[in-house]
């Protein structure tokens, strides 16, 4: 677009702006699958790519489909009820910044009572985040029961024995408890012995359920109610 410039900043501080280079690799990576509010294009705001197409489709809808050490896929119009057990749970988003927005201030470590991380907190569902980034307290109440785990600083974040067992976790999802497997939560091994957390302490406010959030769930987002759907995997 003649004239026209954007610039993201991202959770993680980075920023792109569209002189960067590669900046045709980045944008590879980039979907617009939030909402418009977020479009940093100037003079002239455009709309997501989400918001676009989602009125041509069957269902004003996507899903997506992240595994494991296995293919994934986006898909758009429709849920497909194979890839997923069980009843899809959905709770309402805020959009007003744009995100795909929730409340989640609860949760819990193998099934066990509720704790309560910070009254009120706000998560997104983002794709595009590779690790999943809670409120500290979750981070540091999950560590605290994988045995030789520890706050690596020269690491940038939880790492522990690469044969400690990894306990599940539970997540508030707009009121409704989403489980993480403890599996999808060894994200990396730094050397021989140590591995890095696919879950650590969000640097903001804001927490970011990236994709070892979608590793154990499958994830419908609803733009034309705004609703956020989640199942477990098959």
């Amino acid at each position: 677009m003649q004239g026209a410039s954007f610039q993201i900043s991202y959770g993680d501080g980075r920023v792109l702006r569209a002189t960067s280079a590669p900046i045709l690799w980045t944008l590879a990576g980039l979907l617009g699958l939030a909402f418009s509010q977020l479009n940093t294009v100037q003079p002239a705001q455009q709309k997501t790519f989400f918001d676009n197409v989602k009125s041509s489709l069957a269902e004003p809808l996507f899903t997506a489909d992240l595994r494991a050490q296995a293919a994934g896929a986006y898909e758009f119009g429709r849920v497909d009820t194979s890839k997923f057990t069980g009843d899809m749970t959905w709770v309402p988003v805020n959009t007003t910044d744009g995100f795909w927005q929730f409340t989640s201030e609860k949760f819990a470590i193998d099934g066990g009572d509720p704790q309560t991380s910070t009254a009120g907190a706000q998560a997104i569902a983002d794709t595009g985040t590779t690790l999943l980034l809670a409120d500290p307290a979750v981070a540091q109440a999950y560590y605290a029961q994988v045995d030789g785990a520890v706050d690596d600083q020269q690491q940038g974040g939880f790492t522990f024995p690469c044969d400690a067992q990894l306990p599940d976790l539970q997540l508030d999802v707009g009121g409704t408890m989403a489980t993480v497997k403890g599996t999808d939560i060894n994200f990396a091994q730094v050397d021989d012995q140590t591995c890095f957390g696919g879950l650590q302490a969000s640097p903001a406010g804001l927490q970011i359920y990236g994709d070892i959030f979608f590793k154990s769930n499958f994830v419908a987002f609803n733009g034309g109610n705004n609703t956020l759907g989640f199942a477990q995997h098959v």
